[in-house]
């Protein structure tokens, strides 16, 4: 190990550094230097160690953003023209009898009825609110409920329209926003202990487009706290399908509200799998957005390079109303890109050519429903493209993914705070940021340059290809496509038996899914995830909705035992 007397050391603080300490350091680094190259270091290395603790002694802001950029475009990337804005014509059926049938209603039926007059925003709000209610609690899908707020923009709602002004498909919606986007004067808590007393003084810029487009906020929905998991201070946020597993997260009251029909939709947010997985195992539609495209000014900062903020909803043009509203350019978001979206659910989907990778279709962890998917696409008239893909270390990516969210909330680890969080397993966030102060900033640029060649590689993918399809937590897709930023369609593809399953776990290597011993199965659903080209979600909107007419299963609901105990009052 090299000597170890005292004139072979350092003293920083109260802290000794000789060469021994040096070689138990580069056990963590995955180094190996010579006894001379570590003496070297002893002489000059409490310097380096003196600079990180002076610049600790700065407090940043939380939502203050790193001075680097990320953005998804390399250098002469074109942009492909989105095209109008026109989503189906397509007749909403009569308004349903029953409260229930009308909760379970996509947005596309909703807009109609509210618009001819057949449905009032008052009434509607009633009906979610009554069910935010009981099953609110059994799930454990809602932070906050906002009934004052609600009846407030409900009424509202009904009056423009009774004064002939219509503010467009989301009118009079009642939704839900995940608790890490800022709502004026009610808490905002993160999911985490530490922040449960958070209350904001003013909207994320995705709240206030959402209001001027006359939607109504009834409620605050879960997330895992500071955005990981499903597991928040109120408790394990459940799957609507099977209330003795969790939602999976970050996400979880958004998938969890949005599947049992408690808000008309609601807002998500990705980092690595938080739309996707909760819309995966809750059964409803996710769409990650192209990175920049959405503001996040006003949600919480997990990691700068990496979130995005999209909608979850029943169905596939549900999403592309929502996006169309929260879309747009933003200065109070450094990662904002003016991007315009365009959606014309009339033009023709045969001809397009879809991607994707045969090698992730056969690994075992893909489900006979994943190949089925391809037999659709081919049924519906797309062209399937066999794409290879080279062999790098994708999951290495997520140490920059670690690196910036220990960094978001330095103060939990520094201030001995995050033994406040519930959630202390070895894959949960505390342990997470702690261990993140051991990687290496060197091989921190290395990744970022890494990041770099990735993303060159799924430009010339898409170079192709118009979309790709991919088992969504198979393979590498959900990493590669987070880091370099494209966006994401995830949609039920069918419905299988599965045992309780555990939460997405970020441990090691890329995210996947844990399941204990072997008990009772349950039916649930399984879903299908068409990656596009960057700021192109129009183009993988309208295969979507193709193939959800396809699998015709996007209506079915979650066991009607869980409506609640009085059938009379929920349906």
């Amino acid at each position: 190990m090299g000597p170890q007397n005292e004139a072979n050391s350092v003293v920083n603080g109260q802290q000794k550094v000789d060469a021994t300490t040096i070689a138990q350091a580069e056990k963590l680094l995955g180094v190996d230097y010579s006894d001379a190259e570590r003496l070297q270091m002893v002489d000059n290395i409490a310097g380096q160690v003196e600079l990180a603790i002076k610049r600790r002694a700065v407090r940043l802001p939380q939502a203050l953003a790193p001075a680097t950029r990320f953005d998804p475009r390399l250098p002469g990337w074109k942009p492909i023209d989105p095209g109008i804005f026109r989503p189906g014509d397509e007749p909403a059926p009569a308004l349903p009898s029953r409260d229930i049938d009308i909760a379970y209603a996509p947005v596309t039926h909703l807009a109609r009825w509210i618009r001819a007059g057949t449905l009032t925003s008052v009434r509607l709000t009633e009906i979610y609110l009554e069910r935010i209610a009981p099953l609110g609690e059994k799930l454990k899908c809602i932070a906050t409920a906002t009934p004052e707020l609600a009846r407030e923009q409900a009424e509202r709602a009904d009056r423009l329209l009774g004064d002939g002004i219509y503010l467009g498909a989301l009118h009079g919606i009642p939704w839900g926003a995940k608790d890490l986007l800022d709502t004026k004067g009610i808490s905002t808590g993160w999911g985490a202990e530490p922040y449960r007393s958070r209350v904001p003084a003013s909207d994320a810029s995705v709240v206030r487009k959402l209001a001027d487009a006359g939607a109504v906020l009834v409620a605050k929905t879960t997330l895992g706290a500071l955005a990981y998991g499903d597991i928040w201070y109120g408790g394990r946020t459940r799957n609507p399908w099977n209330l003795e597993e969790g939602s999976s997260g970050s996400s979880a009251g958004s998938g969890s509200a949005t599947a049992a029909g408690l808000v008309g939709f609601s807002i998500g947010t990705e980092t690595l799998g938080s739309i996707v997985a909760p819309s995966i195992r809750c059964g409803t539609t996710g769409l990650r957005p192209t990175f920049g495209r959405v503001s996040r000014a006003g949600a919480m900062a997990l990691c700068s390079s990496l979130d995005k903020i999209g909608p979850m909803c029943r169905t596939v043009e549900d999403t592309a109303l929502v996006l169309e509203a929260i879309n747009g350019f933003d200065k109070d978001d450094p990662s904002s890109i003016a991007a315009p979206f365009g959606y014309d659910a009339a033009a023709p989907i045969k001809g397009l050519r879809l991607g994707y990778f045969p090698e992730d279709f056969k690994l075992p962890e893909a489900d006979d429903l994943d190949r089925a998917a391809l037999d659709a696409a081919r049924r519906i008239g797309l062209e399937l493209t066999a794409l290879e893909r080279p062999d790098l270390p994708y999951d290495a990516l997520m140490n920059l993914l670690f690196a910036e969210a220990a960094a978001a909330f330095e103060e939990l680890t520094l201030e001995n705070r995050d033994d406040e969080l519930s959630w202390q397993e070895p894959a949960a966030w505390p342990n997470a940021f702690r261990k993140a102060r051991f990687l290496s900033a060197v091989d921190h640029v290395q990744l970022d340059r890494l990041r770099r060649r990735v993303m060159q590689d799924m430009d010339a993918a898409f170079s192709k290809v118009d979309a790709i399809i991919a088992p969504c937590l198979v393979g590498p897709m959900l990493t590669i496509t987070n880091f370099t930023g494209h966006p994401a369609l995830v949609m039920r593809s069918g419905f299988r038996q599965s045992e309780t399953r555990g939460s997405l776990t970020l441990v090691r290597t890329r995210p996947r899914q844990v399941s204990p011993a072997k008990g009772p199965t349950f039916i649930v659903p399984h879903a299908i995830c068409v990656h596009g080209r960057l700021f192109d979600e129009g183009t993988i909107l309208r295969i979507g909705k193709a193939l959800e007419r396809e699998f015709a299963v996007w209506d079915r609901r979650p066991p009607l035992e869980l409506q609640g105990s009085s059938g009379a009052s929920l349906g």
